[in-house]
């Protein structure tokens, strides 16, 4: 069965400018579509693509581009980003040593993140130019599998998580010189004396000590299952929601400030009652493991959740103080409140393909 992925891009119009033609692409295991949506004419076809069989594609949701990237080699982490809007392609970015495991745009579409299979190490480039912005380490101390990557809306934050239970958030900022002069330290004198070193050091030894590490983490009550995360605001505060194939999604309280360990302050269940619950120590046991007949049998139950032993890594998270409870809004969660919903992802677990629209 061959990959497939369909991707939608919407112009919008702006004030005294046409609308960019939207466009629907189509991603098979070796070949690529353009379509244009309102008539779905065939614009382009990109033939003899790198073989992909998970239809690894991602689509720029601006207005003012149709960005298409995927992967330039079946080898490595070459990353082919094309302009739907002049058929041509914008550039090709070495973004990897290993296979690309995942791709997103920003919701400008100045930036793309990736990650390979091994899913150590999470880059930023600019687009369309194609420079190394951002470099983040995820972890060290196995390989993993990526399974959501994504901007926040004010590409200020950049989450990714796994088939581990850590789910790492990196602030997209670089640290100016700016800052007034510290007294001297001896941790001062050894941090410079550190720094100092890495010139002397292997170019792969002097890159892993300068990547950034996790701003913020949180940790998942299960390992093992894919899940899809999404930033958003929600009663004017950062809000980080993980969905996982269990069943349930998590709202966490983020701290954009000093990060840290994210609050949970929120547990639905998408697939029993409707429950929602508090963040309680007893609500966030795991459910007892049964069969998928036994799930079917009782609509009114969670299917179970993996028993695969997983691991913790912190990422070198940033430790801070969370939120305080008083600076919360007053009232419950609601993911409607004041017309603010969450970005939507639409998802079809176990499907070699995916859909994408904006």
């Amino acid at each position: 069965m061959p990959a497939w992925a369909a991707g939608l891009h919407r112009g919008q119009e702006a004030e005294n400018q046409p609308s960019p033609p939207p466009r629907l692409i189509v991603c098979l295991e070796e070949s690529i579509y353009i379509h244009n949506i309102k008539d779905m004419k065939l614009l382009k076809t990109i033939m003899d693509t790198p073989p992909n069989a998970t239809g690894l594609c991602a689509l720029s949701i601006n207005h003012a581009n149709s960005y298409l990237a995927y992967p330039g080699s079946a080898t490595s982490g070459e990353i082919a980003l094309y302009d739907g809007n002049t058929l041509k392609t914008a550039c090709t970015i070495p973004a990897h040593d290993g296979p690309l495991a995942a791709l997103t745009f920003n919701s400008t579409g100045s930036k793309l993140a990736s990650a390979s299979e091994k899913g150590t190490v999470i880059r930023v480039f600019s687009i369309p130019g194609g420079q190394k912005l951002y470099e983040f380490r995820r972890g060290m101390k196995r390989y993993v599998n990526i399974s959501s990557l994504v901007f926040s809306m004010d590409s200020q934050f950049l989450c990714a998580s796994s088939n581990t239970e850590t789910v790492h958030i990196f602030k997209l900022e670089h640290l100016t010189d700016s800052r007034p002069e510290e007294p001297p330290t001896w941790s001062g004198y050894m941090g410079k004396m550190f720094q100092a070193a890495t010139n002397y050091l292997p170019a792969q030894v002097s890159g892993m000590i300068n990547q950034d590490r996790a701003f913020a983490t949180v940790r998942l009550n299960t390992s093992g299952q894919r899940n899809v995360c999404a930033l958003s605001t929600i009663q004017k505060l950062p809000r980080l929601l993980v969905t996982t194939s269990d069943g349930h999604l998590y709202i966490y309280n983020l701290d954009p400030q000093d990060g840290g360990e994210c609050v949970l302050i929120k547990k639905h269940s998408l697939l029993g009652s409707g429950k929602t619950e508090e963040n309680k120590e007893n609500d966030l046991q795991p459910p007892v493991p049964q069969s998928y007949a036994a799930t079917v049998a009782r609509q009114s139950t969670v299917p179970s959740t993996s028993t695969m032993p997983g691991y913790s890594e912190d990422g070198g998270a940033l430790r801070g103080e969370v939120i305080p409870e008083h600076e919360f809004a007053t009232g419950p969660v609601c993911l409607d409140d004041e017309n603010e919903f969450p970005p939507i992802i639409l998802c079809r677990g176990g499907q070699p393909g995916r859909a994408k629209r904006s």
